[in-house]
């Protein structure tokens, strides 16, 4: 099972004998003994790559959770003091994993020297199953069910525009307002040009051709501080910016009702040793911070 598992996640033989330290030939022949025993094609070879069939899908799956639930076992049996040991993948997006998930990863590879952790920051919702991530933090709410989750806040979605725009253009006091101001979209927050306002029966949506559209936040809240519109972020990425007057909030009113900021992961009640300790240390310091409670 592990080497097919790592063939499958590696996408090749070579690459699987090299991560497993074995010769190609010993990959080969596990992989060949493993289908005779099954009765069925898990892989179909090409002088390029491999792919998973439908049965090798499926045993993929049933395979890495069968070696999770062993390695969770071993550890547990260990006793409480093992040290956490191994790789760690973790994911978030930019802006949050920059300024939050960070320290944390620093904080926990300092406490346990043993562990090598990949962090993916991407502006885009990462499928921790398919992707092979252990834990991922999440600002919404979480469609598959499957996955557990440790909730550490809230978080809003807000509009905001420099002092000198709203000097200069006026405060909109109603969504509609916005027809007659410069918008700046990130795609990376809204790929479609239509805000949503309010919640429950009150929700209204306005639909807008803003003058710029950039593809990461951090680009939207540079050109709202240059005072060239209105843009809409989440409350946590333009906390120090309002707190410092830079920015100023609008229509606060017709705000959606917030979003949770959830800590998942995929395996086992807590997962192994490794991420459970990740998930301790990233929980407590999520929670602590104010601007992720409101």
């Amino acid at each position: 099972m592990q080497v097919f598992v790592t063939v499958s996640e590696e996408g090749g033989f070579a690459a699987a004998s090299r991560k497993l330290d074995v010769s190609p030939a010993a990959v080969t022949r596990a992989i060949v003994a493993l289908e005779e025993q099954l009765g069925t094609v898990l892989l179909q070879r090409t002088t390029r790559n491999v792919r998973l069939t439908d049965a090798g899908r499926q045993y993929f799956d049933d395979s890495r959770a069968i070696l999770a639930s062993i390695a969770e076992a071993n550890e547990a049996a260990s006793g409480v003091n093992a040290e956490p040991r191994g790789q760690l993948s973790v994911t978030a997006s930019v802006l949050f994993g920059r300024m939050y998930l960070m320290p944390c990863i620093v904080e926990y590879m300092q406490r346990h020297p043993q562990v090598e952790v990949s962090a993916h920051l991407l502006d885009r919702v990462v499928n921790i199953v398919e992707e092979g991530i252990d834990v991922a933090v999440r600002i919404g709410h979480l469609p598959d069910s499957s996955l557990r989750a440790f909730r550490v806040g809230q978080i809003r979605r807000v509009l905001c525009a420099s002092p000198a725009y709203l000097a200069a253009h006026g405060v909109p006091g109603h969504p509609s307002d916005l027809l007659q101001h410069t918008i700046v979209s990130s795609s990376a927050i809204s790929p479609r040009v239509e805000w949503h306002f309010g919640s429950g029966a009150e929700q209204l949506t306005v639909r807008m051709k803003p003058r710029l559209v950039v593809t990461s936040n951090d680009a939207a809240m540079q050109a709202a501080l240059g005072g060239l519109g209105i843009t809409r972020l989440l409350s946590y990425q333009v906390a120090q910016e309002v707190a410092r007057g830079a920015l100023v909030l609008v229509l606060e009113n017709f705000e959606e009702a917030p979003w949770p900021v959830q800590v998942v992961h995929r395996e086992g009640k807590y997962g192994a040793f490794k991420v459970r300790a990740f998930i301790d240390c990233v929980v407590e310091r999520l929670r602590a911070q104010p601007e992720l409670q409101g």
